[in-house]
């Protein structure tokens, strides 16, 4: 650290930048690939409370609808269950027997149908909220999970905080609404208290509780839906990142642009040494004559029209003229002709049919030129 005086002033000049320690800032979305990796990993939006509350919600309509008949045989087993026959059974394995399997085929037969609702009400409302997901990752050991220091963060984390206030509300809720119920219902519940047990008085009472469970469920529900919405929030949250990491995962998607430069070069030095192997096989080499080459090949009883080996400006060029020297092909300038194929017939296509005219002539050049020099 080092300290300057400059007449009243004090400046600190530091040889670090402060800014290296301090942590970058999540604030890109997630990707796709990074959300596709959380759920993969079980990581998916969810709300507990609006699974417990649909689930719940589906259980008691299940049972207002079946109320008429499941409430007649709740009330005809209880009768039964406290008759003076079944209380005075001499406890042999035939009674026994006997009082399991009409237990067991009274709650088959009341309990079934209303679980039946509640298994699909509860699978319905977790596929909305996550879709179809299976994965073994949320059952693995982390060991994370028994750090001390981690478990105090959770405790008193933010997100802790919303659930307290969470439960405290829904007990201030259950609570009013049970008070509400029982003020407008306390005198006709004495009367019943005054009645000798009946159906009458059984249906009564259901009816009331349903009828209480129903409300604190829709107006639970509610707040159920605000969690959601908030989960979905803070599962957002939870996968944004910084903008260094979505320019890794760029790089890692589309390859390193230094790798790829590399890789483009490679594949034209191969190109390139693929390209001048076939110059020596030309019948000609047509310039501009300095900045162009074209190496043409023409075989009258394989091709239909002369093809293009190689072709090339500058460089290239260059030494396309040079291997032709070297295997003693000619080379002819036609600065037109040249233009034209180098600018519309790429390497190992064929002369266009409105070039067949001006190479025909270059080539029967060459064939002539061939001929002297075979005669000489």
């Amino acid at each position: 650290m080092l300290e300057v005086r400059e007449g009243e002033k004090l400046y600190i000049d530091s040889a670090f930048d402060l800014q290296f320690f301090a942590d970058e800032e999540k604030t890109e979305e997630a990707t796709p690939k990074k959300k596709r990796e959380a759920r993969e990993k079980g990581q998916v939006p969810k709300s507990v409370e609006l699974s417990t509350v649909c689930t719940l919600l589906v259980g008691v309509l299940a049972l207002n609808a079946f109320s008429s008949g499941f409430i007649t045989r709740l009330y005809e087993y209880m009768k039964y269950s406290f008759s003076t026959r079944v209380l005075n059974y001499n406890l042999t394995d035939l009674a026994v027997h006997n009082i399991f399997t009409t237990n067991l085929l009274f709650i088959i037969t009341c309990f079934l149908p209303i679980g039946i609702f509640v298994l699909l009400g509860g699978v319905a409302v977790n596929l909305l909220q996550t879709g179809w997901l299976f994965t073994t990752e949320t059952l693995k050991f982390k060991f994370d999970k028994l750090n001390p220091i981690a478990g105090f963060k959770r405790i008193f984390s933010p997100k802790s905080l919303v659930q307290l206030v969470k439960s405290v509300f829904k007990l201030v809720i259950v609570g009013w609404v049970i008070m509400g119920t029982y003020r407008k219902q306390a005198l006709p519940l004495a009367e019943l208290s005054l009645l000798t047990p009946s159906l009458q008085a059984v249906t009564r009472i259901w009816r009331m509780i349903i009828n209480m469970i129903i409300r604190i469920c829709l107006i639970l529900l509610v707040l159920a839906i605000f969690d959601y919405m908030y989960q979905r929030y803070e599962y957002r949250r939870s996968l944004r990142m910084t903008k260094k990491e979505v320019k890794e995962e760029f790089k890692q998607a589309e390859g390193d642009p230094q790798v790829k430069g590399r890789i483009k070069q490679k594949q034209r030095q191969l190109a390139m040494r693929r390209m001048m192997q076939q110059v020596p096989k030309a019948d000609v080499v047509i310039t501009n004559p300095t900045h162009l080459a074209i190496a043409l090949l023409y075989d009258e009883e394989k091709m239909t029209a002369p093809q293009v080996l190689a072709k090339g400006e500058g460089f290239i060029a260059n030494k396309i003229k040079e291997l032709a020297k070297e295997n003693r092909i000619p080379v002819v300038e036609n600065k037109p002709l040249a233009r034209m194929i180098y600018k519309t017939v790429e390497i190992g296509d064929f002369i266009p049919p409105n070039l067949y005219q001006a190479v025909a002539e270059v080539l029967a050049f060459v064939y002539n030129l061939r001929k002297r020099r075979s005669s000489v």
